[in-house]
C-alpha cells in the first residue's frame, strides 16, 4: 500500500497538483507575528476550528474565547482576528492565538490613547501590595490604591467586577506593566462641573449661606453652592485666632466674601475678615504712643505676652518690657493668660500690623535710683557665688550686681570666696552702675594699705626699708608697711648689683633689706622695687662724697668705701 502511495506522488498529475496549491498559498500573503482574519468552520468542547486559508486549519483552545463571554457570541461561518505565530511547524500545522491577538490589539490601543489620555473600560478583578489589578481589554493593568477615587476608599466591593472608566497614566510594553487610574477620570469630570459652577460666582461676590465641611488648624473648608472653598485661618479675623474649630462646627452656615478664584486651579479663597473694616487702617490716629492703654492678656511665648487691645487688634510686649530687674525673665512668672493689664504703647507699624507695648514702663525703675548710689554703701544678700566672684541683690530693689574676687579686700586671693554662702547678708559700697550692670566692692570700705604711700611722702626714686616675707627660688617677697598689708616681689635680677650677689638663698626672713622705688601705679595698684638700683645709687653717692680727688690718684672704690666708713666710725666714737 505504501508503495501505491509513493508512486501515485510521483506521478506527474500530483506534482502539478501541488504546484499549483503552493502558488495559492503563496499568493495569500499570509505573515507570520501579524493578526489575520480567519473564519470559524467547526466549534467542539473544547477547541474553535478556523479557516486561515493556510494548507491546515487551525484550532484554538476554547479557554481563550472565555472574556467578555466571546463564547457565547460564536458562531460557524463568522470572522475572528487571530495571531500568526507560525504557518507551519514541525509538525506541519499552522500555530494560531486568539488571546495573543487580543493583547496586541490593546497594547497598539493603549499606545493610542496614552497620548490623548481618552478614557477606556476596566474591570477591577482583585487586589494586590498596594492597589489593585484592572483588567482592560483583556490586558491586566495596576491601579494604585490611591488612583481609585477622589479620596481614599476603605471598601471597594461596589467596584469589583463592574465596568469603570480609566486612563493609562503609565506603559512599558517591554515590560508588559500598565497603570491606570480612575481618580483622573473623576478629577476631570469634577473638574468640568466645577468650571461650569465657577461661571455663576465672580471675585468679590458675599455668599450668606458657606457650609463648613471640614476644619484643620490652618483653616476651614466650606461648600460655596457645591464648590470646595478655603477660608484660611488668617482671614477668619482681623485679630488672631488660635484654632478655626473653636469657633464654627461641620455643617454651620457661614457668611463669607470671594476672595480669589484661580480658574486654572478651580480653587476658590474666601475670607470673612474682608466683611468688615481692617481695625488697622486708622490706628494710629486712634492710639497714640506714649500713652498708656488698658488690655487682656491673650498668649503667653517665651519671648513676650499677647495682650488685646480691642477686638481684632493685638500688640505684643517683647519679654525686655516686662520687668525692670531682668531682661531674659519668664513671661509667665509676671503675667498670665485671661489677666487684665495696663501698658504703654512703644511702636506702631501700620503696614505690618505690629504694635509693641511695655509693661514695665508703668512700675518703678529702680535703675534710676541706682545709679545715684554710686560710691555708697549698701546691703547685699548673696544669690550665687562662682569660681571668681560674688552676686549679690541689693536690699529692696531687686536688682543683682557682681563682685569680683580682687574686690573683697586689698589681698585679692580667690580663696576668699570660701568665706561665703549663699543669702549671706554683706556691706559693701558700689562702684560702678553701667549699662544694666552693678558692681560691688567690700575692700573699698576699707583704707587702701597703698596710701602708706602718700601718707609717709613716698615716691618713685626713694629708697625705703624693707623687711623680707618670704625667699622663694627666684625671688623675695618684702613687706613694705609696719602692718604687713603691703608684700612685693622683687626677682632675681633685682637682689644685687654683682650677679654673685644676687641669690635669694643668701637672704633669710624678717631680715632688713634696703630697695629703690623704681615704680609707683596707684591706679593697678602696682610697685616695682630694686636692691640693685638702691646699690647703684649708693655707689654713685659716695663717689660724689669721696672719691673726687681719689679717683685722680689711683684710689680704688673699695678704698674709698673703707675710707668711708672709717670716718663714720671716728664719728661714731
Amino acid at each position: 500500500m505504501g508503495t501505491e502511495i509513493d508512486s501515485q506522488k510521483n506521478k506527474p498529475l500530483h506534482k502539478e497538483f501541488q504546484n499549483l496549491l503552493d502558488k495559492d498559498f503563496e499568493s495569500r500573503k499570509l505573515k507570520e507575528n501579524e493578526i489575520i482574519k480567519a473564519t470559524i468552520s467547526e466549534i467542539t468542547k473544547n477547541f474553535v476550528i478556523v479557516d486561515c486559508k493556510a494548507k491546515m486549519e487551525g484550532m484554538i483552545p476554547i479557554e481563550e474565547f472565555k472574556f467578555n463571554d466571546e463564547i457565547s457570541k460564536l458562531k460557524i461561518g463568522s470572522s475572528v482576528d487571530v495571531f500568526l505565530e507560525r504557518i507551519e511547524s514541525y509538525k506541519g500545522e499552522i500555530v494560531i492565538s486568539r488571546e495573543k491577538a487580543r493583547k496586541l490589539k490593546a497594547w497598539k490601543k493603549l499606545e493610542n490613547v496614552f497620548e490623548t489620555q481618552e478614557e477606556m473600560t476596566g474591570y477591577i478583578t482583585g487586589k494586590v501590595k498596594g492597589g489593585y489589578i484592572t483588567m482592560v481589554d483583556s490586558l491586566p493593568c495596576f491601579m494604585p490604591a490611591s488612583q481609585i477615587d477622589l479620596r481614599p476608599l476603605k471598601k471597594i466591593d461596589h467596584l469589583l467586577n463592574t465596568p469603570i472608566k480609566v486612563v493609562a497614566t503609565r506603559i512599558d510594553k517591554n515590560r508588559g506593566n500598565v497603570c491606570v487610574s480612575r481618580r483622573a477620570v473623576l478629577e476631570k469630570s469634577k473638574n468640568a462641573e466645577i468650571s461650569e459652577a465657577l461661571k455663576n460666582i465672580k471675585e468679590g461676590d458675599v455668599v450668606e449661606d458657606a457650609i463648613v465641611k471640614a476644619t484643620t488648624d490652618w483653616g476651614i473648608f466650606l461648600d460655596i453652592n457645591g464648590i470646595d472653598a478655603l477660608l484660611h485661618v488668617s482671614d477668619l479675623s482681623h485679630g488672631r485666632v488660635k484654632k478655626p474649630v473653636d469657633l464654627v462646627s461641620i455643617g454651620q452656615k457661614m457668611k463669607v466674601k470671594v476672595t480669589k478664584i484661580d480658574k486654572q486651579t478651580n480653587r476658590v479663597s474666601a475670607s470673612v475678615k474682608a466683611l468688615t473694616e481692617d481695625p488697622y487702617q486708622n490706628i494710629d490716629k486712634k492710639y497714640i504712643v506714649g500713652s498708656t492703654y488698658n488690655g487682656v492678656v491673650t498668649k503667653i511665648m517665651d519671648y513676650g505676652c499677647f495682650v488685646r487691645i480691642e477686638d481684632g487688634v493685638e500688640g505684643l510686649i517683647h519679654s525686655s518690657e516686662l520687668d525692670w530687674t531682668s531682661k531674659n525673665i519668664k513671661p509667665s512668672k509676671i503675667l498670665s493668660v485671661g489677666q487684665k493689664i495696663k501698658f504703654i504703647i512703644l511702636t506702631i507699624d501700620k503696614e505690618t500690623k505690629r504694635i509693641s507695648l511695655s509693661y514695665k514702663a508703668l512700675l518703678d525703675n529702680p535703675w534710676k535710683g541706682i545709679e545715684q548710689k554710686v560710691g555708697e554703701e549698701v546691703n547685699i544678700k548673696i544669690t550665687n557665688i562662682t569660681d571668681k566672684a560674688i552676686f549679690g541683690e541689693v536690699n529692696e530693689t531687686k536688682l543683682v550686681g557682681m563682685m569680683h574676687y580682687k574686690e573683697i579686700s586689698y589681698q585679692e586671693n580667690v580663696e576668699e570666696l570660701k568665706n561665703f554662702k549663699k543669702n549671706d547678708i554683706l556691706k559693701v559700697k558700689i562702684i560702678d552702675v553701667k549699662d544694666g550692670k552693678i558692681k560691688f566692692s567690700k575692700r573699698a570700705l576699707e583704707k587702701d594699705p597703698m596710701d602708706w604711700f602718700k601718707d609717709n611722702g613716698k615716691k618713685a626714686g626713694d629708697i625705703i626699708t624693707t623687711r623680707i616675707h618670704e625667699v622663694q627660688k627666684s625671688a623675695v617677697k618684702v613687706t613694705v608697711d609696719p602692718e604687713k598689708k603691703l608684700i612685693f616681689t622683687i626677682k632675681k635680677n633685682e637682689l644685687a648689683k654683682d650677679s654673685a650677689d644676687a641669690r635669694p638663698e643668701v637672704f633669710s626672713k624678717d631680715n632688713a633689706l634696703d630697695a629703690k622705688i623704681t615704680e609707683i601705679d596707684f591706679k593697678n595698684r602696682k610697685v616695682k622695687l630694686s636692691v640693685k638700683a638702691a646699690q647703684i645709687d649708693e655707689e654713685k653717692s659716695l663717689i660724689e662724697k669721696f672719691g673726687e680727688g681719689a679717683t685722680k690718684s689711683g684710689a680704688t672704690l673699695a678704698s674709698i668705701f673703707k675710707t668711708a666708713l672709717g670716718k663714720k666710725n671716728k664719728k661714731d666714737k
